[in-house]
């Protein structure tokens, strides 16, 4: 496990990760660029407030694409489903 001591929105911050450092480098590069979008838009905003925008951003897009993951995986099986049913004209599944 890697340890990474970044400093992200103006705070130091220490973990341990598994991942990789181009991928723990392209979320920090993700947030601090959505960061900087969020402060544009709301410059009389302090940075705890931004910060807990943005958390909510990011988890209701996390949240809708595991929906729409939970909706094509459900379509998937239903048509490897509908697949399996099927018979060859001589008979035989397919």
């Amino acid at each position: 496990m890697q340890t990474y001591n970044l400093n992200i929105f103006g705070l130091e911050v220490s973990f341990k990760t598994e991942a990789e450092p181009e991928r723990v480098q392209k979320a920090c590069t993700y947030a601090e660029t959505l960061y900087e979008a969020l402060k544009l838009h709301g410059s009389h905003l302090g940075r705890d407030r931004l910060l807990t925008i943005l958390i909510l951003g990011i988890t209701d897009d996390l949240l809708q694409l595991k929906q729409q993951t939970a909706l094509r995986d459900s379509r998937l099986k239903a048509l490897l489903e509908f697949i399996d049913k099927q018979e060859r004209p001589d008979g035989r599944k397919v």
